[in-house]
């Protein structure tokens, strides 16, 4: 596997779709069988790659390069660090996972497990990107598979069931009724995702052009602009050209953060999808915006990052407290767990504001975190409502007696998203409170009133599904019984829980790839490495570094047609 372990990881899941164009419907069990297989490639390949990252060494690793156009300077540049490299495991777990949560669908089942394939291959392409122009390219692939999912496969909300036209005819309830915009519908759901990310995306693509243009370097090599692109101080419009960049490329991406106020598609794609697409959605799909940022952003405009990032630092406050609000009052599970997403999203942005090494590794490892514990509550979630037929909390309870195994491994969810001690996401959310103290406290604050508020909604939540009593029309649902059904919420419980008690090499990775971004924002001279990964930290002089060559000592120039395992 080696050196191509991006390859496989990227292009296994584009295989398996392209395997399942040639398969009937009918073949039910081979339709299952390559999608878990080729899913199962991707997992297999990224926990190599994982373990096999070299934190002291650090850098981009595993790099692979392939000339697009020469002329435009396009090239398909793949390479890891220790920001991505857990990303793209977690993209690989999620999908691995929601093959089998999907495991019972019955309707046009090949399809769905091929946009699913193709979303997540889209999210990975995007954490091993280094080349604007298919980080962007593969940003917006993931916009098409997630229309169809919403519009296909995904469901109304109650509210929208029980409504009627003017005739007093029930609502069309049809897959195929592409032009449904009603309120609460899932073509309106659909719609309004692909208009939102769409919108913000041009942002984004303005910002990446004009870096393009004004670099002078005829290249959109992430990794030649980073040491080269010199934006500074060009007037535009009564300000500089960095910022204005800065400003695209930021509220470009956080639109599918979802930062506040750009969050309101968010929650009702969450509602609307199905399980494995809400999966993938809040696990992976969401930290597209954070990944970009600090891709993009940080990498390539660091003083503009140090002088703005104060922006993401005040929003972040709102959507804390906005999603974990509407989380509490929310009466439809997904749409607690969306708002609750996007909550938890602003303790990412806080991490990235604080330009500090440890809350900056906190929010990474929250971003790997998160995905699991939101992977594991939209799974349930899914399951409850496959069993019941409804999302509406106040209907159900008492389903703890129905769904033993089901209910355990909810409240563990629960612990992990609350970040309870013995699970990874305690370890990042302190990080990211003790690291951003000193520079913000208020917003430190209103994050310790977002865990408090997050705990409430989901105690409610779990009371409300699991607890009281039960109406007997629900006494037909079952539990998970199955090994098909149990897999996937077994391995996002292991990874959440193992990664509590063996975070070293996590952390250790994460750290590899934060500390020389930090230091070149804050000219901080990074951590000394050891096996361990711990150093000590000491501010530079007043000078401004010329020049990270010793950051980059071990790496020969990201120019080179092809570069093994190990080089940058």
């Amino acid at each position: 596997m080696g050196d191509y372990a991006l390859l496989y990881i990227l292009f296994a899941p584009f295989v398996g779709a392209i395997a399942l164009i040639f398969v009937s419907n009918r073949q039910t069990m081979l339709v299952r069988g390559i999608a878990a297989g080729s899913a199962l490639v991707s997992l297999l390949a990224s926990l190599y790659l994982f373990f096999t990252y070299d934190h002291v060494k650090a850098g981009f690793q595993f790099v692979q390069r392939f000339e697009w156009s020469r002329q435009l300077g396009i090239s398909l540049h793949l390479g890891v660090d220790g920001i991505g490299t857990p990303l793209v495991l977690a993209s690989s777990i999620l999908l691995f996972a929601g093959i089998f949560v999907s495991w019972h669908i019955k309707d046009r089942m090949k399809e769905f497990y091929i946009w699913l394939l193709i979303l997540a291959a889209a999210t990975i392409g995007v954490f091993m990107s280094l080349d604007l122009f298919f980080l962007f390219f593969f940003y917006e692939m993931s916009v098409i598979p997630m229309y169809l999912l919403l519009g296909m496969w995904g469901s109304h909300t109650k509210k929208y069931n029980e409504m009627t036209d003017p005739e007093g005819l029930k609502q069309r309830d049809s897959v195929g009724f592409i032009f449904n915009f009603g309120s609460n519908s899932k073509e309106y759901a659909a719609m309004k995702l692909v208009l939102f990310l769409s919108a913000f995306a041009v942002a984004a693509l303005m910002g990446i052009l004009l870096i393009y243009k004004y670099s002078g370097l005829n290249t959109f090599d992430i990794l030649v602009l980073r040491e080269q692109a010199k934006l500074m101080n060009i007037p535009v419009l009564g300000t500089t050209l960095d910022k204005i960049i800065w400003i695209l490329i930021f509220f470009g991406f956080a639109s599918i953060a979802p930062l506040w106020p750009l969050h309101s598609w968010s929650p009702v794609g969450h509602a609307a999808a199905p399980a494995a697409t809400s999966m993938l959605h809040a696990g992976v799909l969401m930290k597209l915006g954070h990944f970009s940022i600090i891709r993009v952003a940080f990498e390539i405009l660091p003083e503009t990052t140090r002088e703005l990032m104060p922006i993401a630092a005040v929003l972040c406050m709102f959507s804390i407290v906005y999603g974990g609000f509407v989380a509490y009052y929310a009466k439809d599970t997904k749409y607690v767990i969306g708002y609750s997403s996007s909550s938890h999203m602003g303790y990412v942005f806080l991490g990235m504001a604080a330009l500090d090494y440890i809350s900056l590794t906190g929010a990474v490892m929250y971003m790997f975190a998160h995905a699991m514990a939101t992977g594991m509550l939209f799974a349930m979630a899914g399951w409850v409502y496959d069993q019941t037929h409804t999302r509406d909390i106040p209907s159900l309870g008492g389903l703890a007696n129905r769904m033993p195994f089901i209910s355990g491994c909810f409240v563990i969810a629960c612990m992990a998203s609350i970040g309870v001690p013995g699970t990874v996401n305690f370890i990042a959310e302190v990080m990211i409170i003790v690291g951003s103290w000193n520079k913000y406290p208020l917003q430190v604050i209103v994050a310790v009133v977002g865990i408090v508020l997050t705990l409430a909604y989901l105690f409610k939540m779990m009371r409300g599904l699991f607890y009281g009593p039960m109406d007997q029309k629900y006494s037909h649902a079952h539990d998970a019984v199955s090994a098909a059904d149990r897999l996937p919420l077994m391995i996002m419980i292991a990874v959440s829980i193992g990664f509590f008690f063996f975070p070293m090499h996590l952390y250790n990775v994460v750290r590899s790839g934060v500390d020389p971004l930090i230091a070149k924002i804050t000219r901080v001279v990074p951590v000394a490495q050891t096996g361990e990964g711990s150093g000590v930290r000491r501010e530079a002089s007043a000078t401004p570094r010329t020049s990270d060559a010793p950051l980059l000592a071990n790496n020969p120039s990201p120019l080179t047609p092809y570069s093994s395992r190990g080089s940058e």
